[in-house]
């Protein structure tokens, strides 16, 4: 079940591929080594064989720029366009990287937080579980920092929380979750999170009644709308299950989302 979640591909969030993901808790020493080092960050770009020749030439000429600039800001600059170009390809570990090496010059919320969001990502997609943890903690350094300055960046904190629920500190996380809902109960990072929770700890009842918030909230979540049929035929309730894979159906044709639908439909027969 938990596999074929991560067949709707690009339409299924990160969070979804933390479904799967093994909660593995390592020594914080030698986390660093876990880390990219500047040399071995996609040195070799043409590994990427589904980026653009236009995004490989513009990541190679822009490495030129911060490898031979000697002005701060500058290199800064470059450092946060490569970092947008490596997300762009899915690269967040790179993208990483260089937005660390540009947020360390402009010192601000703006780019703390996108440093976070890169870590992030390249954490929910890490499978080795020392690279997980040390992704873990750098998005919690650059999240912290966020979150100092602007408690009330939700979202942040609904990212935050996940970390600790699969790295390291999973009660945590979900009271720094309950934490968000308590004072945005519309967030629907935070609802998604909870229902996913709960359906990964067999408490589908609790799931299915998250995820009718969050559907109620917004109806065009793809991702919650998934979810709560895989909750529902947990809970036996085939018909209803039926239906709602069926309505994810009719509402996203994307072929990963169409064959996942597909794939719990077959199971209800």
């Amino acid at each position: 079940m938990k596999k074929r979640l991560l067949l709707a591909g690009a339409c299924i969030v990160a969070v979804v591929i933390l479904f799967q993901l093994p909660k593995v808790v390592v020594e914080n020493e030698g986390l660093a080594n876990s880390v990219p080092s500047a040399d071995s960050i996609a040195a070799d770009i043409n590994a990427h064989v589904d980026a653009p020749a236009e995004v490989k030439a513009n990541i190679s000429l822009l490495r030129a720029k911060v490898a031979g600039s000697t002005d701060k800001e500058k290199k800064a600059i470059f450092a946060d366009s490569l970092a947008s170009l490596y997300a762009s390809v899915s690269r967040f570990d790179s993208a990483a990287w260089f937005a660390e090496e540009s947020s360390a010059y402009f010192n601000n919320v703006f780019g703390w937080q996108k440093t976070g969001d890169q870590y992030y990502q390249a954490f929910t997609l890490a499978v080795d579980g020392a690279k997980q943890q040390a992704f873990a903690s750098k998005a919690q350094e650059y999240y912290g920092k966020v979150l100092k300055a602007n408690p009330d960046e939700f979202t942040v904190k609904s990212k935050l929380a996940m970390t600790y629920v699969t790295s390291s500190n999973p009660m945590q996380g979900i009271m720094m979750l309950r934490e968000v809902l308590a004072k945005d109960p519309k967030n629907e990072l935070a609802l998604f999170s909870l229902g996913m929770l709960s359906v990964q700890s067999g408490q589908n009842d609790k799931a299915v009644e998250r995820l009718n918030k969050l559907v109620a909230i917004n109806p065009d979540n793809i991702q919650a709308q998934l979810l709560l049929g895989v909750a529902l035929m947990n809970l036996g309730e085939k018909v209803k299950a039926r239906a709602q894979f069926e309505k994810v159906k009719k509402m996203d044709q994307d072929p990963a989302v169409q064959s996942t639908a597909d794939s719990y439909l077959n199971d209800l027969k």
